[in-house]
């Protein structure tokens, strides 16, 4: 990711007047040429002032096209932002945790407009990878156009960076950084490149040695898909559609393991944008 150089003005003005004195006048001459002198020495620093209100004027005027460059405005309440110091102050040593080995440049702050299953409105906060940032926050625009239910999209780190706890809360969240299970490879969440959605009534389950896996542990009685209820994600629904028209992968369609919550951006193509790995 490129970085963006901040151009920082500085403005002074700074005039030197001499006076020259000349000998053998007048005291009519002396006069007048103090008074010539006084008034150029009033006109210069008028015209300083002046300078110095005009440079201060453009360089206010160029921080603020500046920081308004950075984000990139949708409709009115939906837009991208780099991750500037105050969120960055939100998520260290939470999602972005100590180990965290991707820099800042490659994430992006979504600001949301989400309603409830009640049509009620709701400010929604995510971090997500800046490959998918564009096409994530354009789903969403949707969804609310739509009122598409959606209860909670906050920051994970208002869990402390605790997926159990995001979940069993029904939020909907994308960046939590970390490992796949005793590998180095990083997780698609760890890489903000998957996005879960309604993730009390859309669980992830798998069944080991006979035991069934239910996260979040509270979400048993979803695991009916053919019961109807709210916040369900179904195949073929809106919210199916337009991430799956994005080129994203939904949990739910794999066989194993079901992540109905889930939707990734598939391996091919994390591996064209890194290919280290």
């Amino acid at each position: 990711m490129k970085k963006k150089t901040f151009v920082k003005i500085f403005a002074g003005a700074a005039m030197g007047l001499s006076l020259c004195s000349l000998a053998a006048c007048g005291a009519a001459t002396s006069d007048s040429s103090d008074a010539t002198a006084a008034s150029e020495t009033t006109a210069s620093a008028e015209s300083t002032t002046a300078e110095s209100t005009e440079t201060s004027s453009s360089a206010a005027s160029t921080e603020s096209s500046e920081t308004a460059s950075d984000t990139q405005q949708a409709q009115e309440g939906f837009y991208i932002s780099p991750i500037t110091d105050e969120i960055f102050a939100r998520i260290e040593g939470k999602s972005f945790s100590d180990d965290c080995t991707l820099s800042r440049d490659e994430l992006r702050y979504l600001h949301l407009l989400h309603k409830d299953a009640e049509g009620k409105e709701h400010t929604g906060e995510m971090i997500v990878n800046y490959h998918i940032a564009e096409d994530v926050l354009e789903i969403f625009e949707k969804l609310y156009e739509a009122d598409y239910p959606i209860e909670k999209i906050r920051l994970i780190d208002e869990y402390g960076a605790d997926d159990e706890t995001s979940m069993e809360d029904n939020n909907s969240s994308s960046f939590n950084f970390r490992f796949i299970s005793h590998t180095t490879v990083i997780s698609k969440h760890g890489r903000g490149l998957a996005v879960d959605i309604n993730t009390l009534y859309n669980p992830y389950t798998k069944e080991v040695d006979g035991e069934r896996i239910i996260e979040p542990v509270t979400a048993e009685k979803y695991l009916d898909r053919d019961a109807d209820f709210t916040y369900k994600i179904e195949k073929g629904d809106l919210c199916y559609n337009l991430f799956i028209e994005k080129g994203f992968e939904w949990g739910g369609d794999w066989d194993e393991v079901k992540d109905y919550q889930h939707f990734e951006v598939p391996d091919e193509k994390i591996a064209e944008w890194y290919p280290e790995g």
